[in-house]
């Protein structure tokens, strides 16, 4: 749809200053506020029209379309103006975006927003406060430091007074792979500073943990074998007796355990590991356990299954991503670690900014980050608006109707369930008896083109036990189980007509064309015929 923003430039409402150079009317300051006002309220009213508008998660256009409307654009060209340019960014970017809030967008770790956090978002956007240093964000930084002790109180770690080492803390991040690498950090420094070459670190995880494990261990200077994969059960489960056996081997080739991983809700299962005998195993060896709950950590609010998350109040740290299973814009993520002296070596003191005897509290002491947006106010908001038990409660919706999928397919024909989930994810194959294997494989990523190409739904692809299959993953408390059988009927009409049109192909006799009026005919005999005309006579 086009936008529903005026296309005339938005008229200043202050005169310029005298004497300036540049546009004074330009900034969000006192003299502008009501530009401000009614900027704000005409892009949310485009949004909202095209949120009511909208009847599927995209648009469907190429990649060759979208580059060719990126590229018409003229950034060196002169001014629009305000109203103008959200204009055209409205027709631009919105038109064509992806819309996580559809219950036909099922493809990966997104999900739609919680509407006290967007109002949020507008408060944080237009003051801009920096987290890194108290006198940047006063407050701000209060509400942070709170929220990362309620979370920390969630997991079952201890909390306490700001100034006590033992007790939980944290820092909000950009999402989870950098709350990853920063755990795997903090675990390199404290294995180094008990004396451990860094050739020697490894850090153990299974082969379906987060890419960020190993792209992290990249990045920490470890050698490339750093990161060695532990065993599974048939869910893709670490298994407790295959780490046992390898923290037996590693032992015994003199290298280190520098850290665990062990997930809370792998990406494509959404499975978590046995917590509690992992930690038993890390605390035996006097290893660090990090636990990644990017994915799971909704379950610290939910009302009825808040018991799969038993044992992660032993981690040494946990990564939680809000803007994964709390609803919440990106970016919200943060790193609990179970006791605030684990944090000291991110430390780094700068003059200018957080010298070292200031008494402060700075938040770039704990963060990797220097600028870093209030992002918690979000979430805060969140909380206050709709209480723990709300959020958790949406969670609950979104595992139920992940098992009521399950339970569907499992009576379908054409389909095979591939796995179990404890979150919110479905793997799935279309093959019905008689469809080979190997011809099932191919038909993944060919159904799932079919479906993107058209903006009506998207679903995940992924391989699982070196299969193919397709992944929906269900992040949308407010979708149906009826939404969720529209996702699959595509599915099987994709699948359908993809092998309706290898027959075609493999036909010797091509099909008439009163059956397929636009399928042209190739033979001899079509085309003496295409020679004539209605009457019969010869052209």
């Amino acid at each position: 749809m086009p936008s529903r923003l005026p296309a005339a430039t938005q008229p200043a409402t202050t005169a310029p200053v005298q004497g300036a150079s540049h546009d004074t009317t330009a900034l969000l300051r006192g003299a502008t506020a009501s530009v401000y006002a009614d900027t704000v309220r005409e892009v949310a009213d485009d949004v909202a029209a095209r949120l009511v508008a909208v009847t599927q998660p995209f648009s469907g256009a190429s990649r060759s379309e979208l580059r060719a409307l990126v590229d018409a654009v003229d950034l060196d060209g002169p001014p629009s103006g305000t109203r103008e340019a959200l204009r055209e960014a409205g027709d631009l970017y919105a038109k064509h975006a992806i819309w996580f809030h559809e219950p036909t967008y099922t493809a990966h770790l997104n999900c739609p927003v919680a509407l006290p956090a967007i109002g949020a978002e507008t408060m944080l956007a237009a003051i801009n406060t920096s987290v890194d240093t108290y006198d940047q964000s006063t407050v701000a930084t209060f509400m942070e430091r709170r929220l990362v002790e309620w979370t920390a109180g969630r997991i079952g770690f201890t909390v306490g007074e700001e100034g006590d080492a033992a007790v939980a803390d944290g820092i909000f991040t950009s999402g989870g792979t950098q709350s990853n690498f920063q755990a795997l950090f903090l675990a390199r420094e404290k294995s180094r500073r008990a004396g451990t070459r860094l050739e020697s670190m490894r850090i153990l995880a299974t082969a379906v943990s987060h890419f960020s494990i190993a792209k992290s261990a990249l990045l920490l200077g470890l050698p490339d074998d750093a990161v060695v994969t532990v065993g599974t059960d048939s869910d893709g489960r670490m298994s407790p007796d295959a780490l046992a056996q390898t923290l037996v081997d590693i032992e015994r080739t003199g290298d280190t355990v520098i850290a665990v991983v062990a997930t809370a809700g792998t990406t494509d299962r959404g499975c978590i590991d046995p917590l509690d005998p992992i930690a038993d195993l890390c605390d035996a060896v006097d290893t660090w356990l990090h636990v990644d709950a990017a994915y799971g950590c909704g379950l610290l609010v939910s009302p009825r299954r808040r018991h799969l998350l038993d044992g992660i109040e032993r981690a040494r740290s946990v990564t939680v991503d809000f803007h994964k299973s709390f609803f919440q814009p990106v970016s919200s993520s943060a790193l609990v670690v179970r006791e605030r002296a684990d944090l000291a070596p991110v430390a780094w003191h700068a003059d200018y900014l957080n010298p070292e005897e200031n008494a402060e509290p700075n938040q770039v002491d704990k963060s990797l980050q220097t600028t870093r947006r209030f992002d918690a106010l979000k979430l805060w908001v969140t909380l206050r608006a709709l209480g723990a038990d709300g959020v958790g409660t949406m969670v609950d919706a979104v595992c139920d109707l992940a098992a009521a999928v399950h339970q569907d397919l499992a009576t379908d024909r054409d389909f095979r369930v591939v796995g179990t989930t404890q979150l919110s994810t479905v793997l799935f194959r279309y093959q019905p008896e008689g469809l080979d294997a190997a011809r099932a494989d191919a038909l993944v990523p060919q159904v799932r083109r079919v479906l993107f190409d058209s903006g009506r739904a998207l679903v995940a692809k992924t391989v699982i036990d070196g299969r193919p299959c397709l992944k929906l993953t269900l992040l949308n408390p407010d979708a149906t189980l009826a939404d969720i059988r529209g996702v699959l009927e595509l599915v099987r009409s994709a699948a359908h007509g993809l092998l309706a049109g290898e027959a075609l192909l493999d036909t010797d006799e091509p099909p008439c064309r009163d059956v397929h009026p636009r399928l042209a005919r190739t033979d001899a005999h079509t085309e003496a015929h295409a020679a004539q005309d209605t009457d019969g006579e010869t052209r």
